[in-house]
């Protein structure tokens, strides 16, 4: 039997699920998993609850979370009983003390509750996908077969010599040196081999592998480490092929969903770095067994893996102290790039392996953004192009073959789900397309894994759970475009001797917050209203407002009024609708037909990065060229900001976005504000 959880009389406390994002307040008692059902967190469970099947498995985290506003512990819910200690030992090896059934664990306090993706219903789409481009195969790594010369008594010279010797001879490499791994291979590879071993060679100046005989097969990681989702693509680096690839939720996010929030979590915890460290080192461990498996590669047979992420990412994954990078001057530990082996990093490839990590741009434009650059190119192409990797903090650029400008735009989670009402990250369930009627402001939506609009579905196959980002953006603009939101963001009111739309409830003094029911009870999972609130509207307003603010100072600064063309990178960027987009004010004027989504371009960059070595050594001299703009000191971002709030700006013009779109009238209030501001 399930709890009462709208009990009034008992106390309520905030309870927090992660990755996907969803919060509310619960009553005391509830069981872990009937709250995320209330929340509409999907949390697998085959055992009815009986502590059996162990499928509701989450972990409680313990720690102060401020951007939650969560003071999180392990006593914050009831304590295990027999059947849950019982079930625990049984699994001993995967449980650990953090580690609670939900349909057991009680809540007696505000807590923090991880879902691992194997407890998931409902799975996270992380779709980071791999795309056919042209890359010419010149990697760091080669293997050679050699034949070594037995050793002579009397002779002084050692295997390792004899070695080189061989390679010098058949190869004409000259002034290598060992890994200490390899090393303790040799001897024994040459007497197996009967004097004839494979080679592996990094950047034809040090042996990593000695293997008897002939073996061939050599591969590569490219990995994108974002600050929310990571992926990796396992390439053959013989002939270039993508042999599988793996994505996750980054387990980060249980320590914040911006990168500012993992910043403050770093400095309020003498044990955070180490634990966000670890968190992103299990998780790329985890992801390339996953790879490996798919591809059925040996790990111990990949023998390069290049990264990228933002400078936070890129410091946390390193076990560098990120602080210096949430204040100015926002300073690097480096800009260079770096080699490391992967067991200096804990990381479980082959022991020797090299790790390479792309150069940053600045304090926070990491190795992510030079990894899209790698990708797209826009320094060799005359038309100006804008490039943005939308996330919980955009990277932007602009440029041409005359010079590449570059900023990030702290835009927060809220396209992720984050801060909205009902929102969530990308599930199923999760509403991603909305339309709304301009006639009568009646909507109708798709949630992802439905192909048919809720008016061709009955209520119970629509199910929807919340809203997720391509949804949220689609909704806010569909209310502007049918005149329910006026373009300062704010519902419209209803005049006095007109009935209220029935979509529209109004609340607070003189009825000021409004908010829109996008899904009825019936048409939800969870019984309860899908709704669309004032404060999400802001929520939203901020994100674009921040992200076009970048744009229109990198085109001030570079002295243009107009781009040629956009580009959408990142996985997020694949599914957002650009006429959405552009009515929203998410990205300025541009013709649609020149508005194009890459998907995951910082993860193409990578696989370039791995697979030709020439271009990945031109990319650390890209990233000291490209013009970097410090947002947060730059005293034009504000003024640029405040005309961004405005659907789609507070006095921008829109010539190619109004031969598709009327645009409703702009709110006079905003032009009386520009007009003061002048003055």
């Amino acid at each position: 039997m399930t709890d009462p959880i709208d009990n009034a009389d008992k106390p309520r406390f905030l309870l927090a699920f992660q990755p996907s994002g969803r919060q509310g307040r619960v009553v005391e008692g509830a069981s872990l998993l009937d709250a995320a059902r209330e929340l509409g967190v999907d949390i697998d469970s085959i055992c009815g609850g009986r502590q059996t099947c162990g499928k509701c498995k989450v972990l409680v985290e313990a720690g102060s979370f401020a951007k939650l506003g969560i003071n999180s512990a392990v006593d914050h819910v009831s304590a295990p009983g027999t059947d849950e200690q019982d079930y625990a030992r049984r699994h001993i090896s995967k449980w650990s003390d953090s580690a609670r059934l939900s349909c057991a664990a009680r809540v007696t306090g505000d807590v923090l509750v991880s879902v691992p993706p194997e407890s998931m219903r409902r799975k996270q789409i992380v779709s980071k996908g791999a795309r056919d481009i042209a890359v010419e195969i010149d990697p760091m790594l080669r293997q050679v077969f050699v034949e070594v010369r037995t050793h002579e008594l009397g002779e002084r010279d050692g295997d390792w010599e004899r070695l080189q010797e061989a390679l010098a001879l058949e190869w004409r490499l000259a002034g290598l040196h060992i890994d200490i791994l390899a090393l303790r291979q040799l001897t024994a590879a040459l007497k197996t081999g009967k004097q004839g071993v494979t080679v592996t060679i990094w950047n034809e100046r040090e042996v990593l592998d000695v293997r008897p005989g002939y073996q061939e097969g050599a591969f590569g990681m490219a990995v994108d480490i974002g600050s929310t989702t990571v992926a990796a693509h396992l390439c053959n680096l013989q002939t270039g092929e993508v042999l599988a690839t793996a994505s996750m939720m980054n387990p980060q996010v249980t320590y914040g969903e911006d990168l500012m929030s993992r910043v403050s979590y770093a400095m309020m915890h003498s044990d955070g770095l180490g634990k966000m460290h670890k968190a992103i080192i299990d998780g790329l461990n985890a992801l390339f067994a996953n790879a490996a498996g798919k591809a059925n590669v040996a790990v111990n047979d990949i023998f390069e893996a290049v990264l990228v992420g933002n400078t936070v990412m890129h410091h946390i994954l390193l076990g560098i102290d990120p602080v210096e990078l949430g204040a100015a001057p926002f300073t690097l530990s480096t800009h260079a790039p770096i080699d490391a082996k992967a067991r200096d990093l804990g990381l479980r490839l082959h022991p020797a392996a090299n790790i390479h990590i792309l150069a940053l741009e600045a304090g926070h434009v990491g190795a992510d953004n030079l990894a899209v650059l790698i990708a797209e190119a826009p320094e060799t192409k005359p038309e100006m192009a804008l490039i943005i990797d939308v996330g919980t903090n955009a990277e932007i650029v602009l440029g041409n073959n005359e010079g590449l400008w570059s900023c990030s735009s702290p835009t927060g989670p809220a396209f992720e789900g984050a801060q909205i009402a009902h929102g969530q990250r990308a599930a199923q369930g999760a509403i991603e397309r909305v339309r709304i009627d301009r006639a009568t402001g009646e909507p109708r939506f798709k949630v992802i894994g439905n192909e048919h609009w809720s008016d061709q579905s009955t209520p119970g196959e629509l199910a929807a759970t919340g809203i997720c980002g391509s949804g949220i953006i689609e909704v806010v603009a569909e209310l502007f475009l049918a005149g329910l939101l006026q373009s300062d963001g704010r519902f419209k009111q209803p005049e006095s001797n007109q009935p209220w739309h029935p979509r529209m409830r109004y609340s607070g003094a003189n009825g000021a917050k409004g908010e829109y029911i996008l899904a009825t009870e019936s048409q939800t999972a969870t019984g309860r209203e899908i709704v669309i609130t004032q404060d999400d509207i802001r929520n939203i307003q901020l994100a674009k407002a921040a992200l076009y603010a970048g744009c229109k100072l990198l085109m001030k600064r570079r002295g243009v009024t107009a781009v040629d063309k956009i580009v959408l990178a990142g996985a997020f960027g694949s599914y957002i609708d650009p006429q959405h987009a552009m009515v929203l004010g998410l990205i300025p004027d541009c013709d649609l037909n020149h508005v194009q989504a890459v998907g995951n371009a910082a993860g193409d960059g990578a696989r370039i990065a791995l697979l030709n070595k020439t271009r990945r050594a031109e990319s650390a001299v890209l990233a000291r060229n490209v013009h970097y703009i410090e947002t947060a000191i730059d005293p034009s971002f504000q003024e640029e900001f405040v005309g961004a709030m405005y659907l789609p700006h507070m006095t921008d013009a829109f010539p190619n976005l109004s031969t598709r779109v009327a645009l409703p009238a702009r709110a006079a209030a905003g032009r009386r504000e520009r007009r003061s501001r002048r003055h």
